[in-house]
């Protein structure tokens, strides 16, 4: 039950939009149990974002996961979610946030797990 939120001050086509959704869903496989099967992907682009006091392109990516995680794995994960932004959107790595949110409580489908 993953969830991905970014929120980045650069333009954002569709297309751009559905290659990162598709590189987050082979991403997301970094953690063990998690497929795109269960993800959920938002997208927001052309925020008010600002980074070092800078509007230059910058991306803040939150994960919100079910249960645990290694730090490899979250490593691993890191790597790839700032690689796509970087690769679609032209984003430094250096301007891209990632933070992880662990929960043992999710809800879905009128119950929890």
């Amino acid at each position: 039950m993953p969830f991905i939120n970014v929120k980045t001050n650069a333009k954002l086509s569709k297309a751009q939009a559905e290659q990162i959704k598709a590189d987050f869903g082979t991403a997301i496989t970094a953690v063990p149990g998690k497929s795109e099967q269960w993800l959920m992907v938002n997208l927001e682009g052309e925020q008010m974002l600002y980074f070092q006091g800078s509007d230059a392109p910058a991306a803040i990516a939150e994960v919100s996961l079910f249960g645990n995680a290694s730090g490899s794995a979250l490593d691993k994960l890191t790597g790839s979610i700032t690689d796509s932004l970087t690769k679609q959107l032209g984003i430094s790595a250096s301007r891209v946030y990632v933070s992880y949110h662990l929960t043992q409580h999710w809800g879905w489908n009128g119950n929890n797990f």
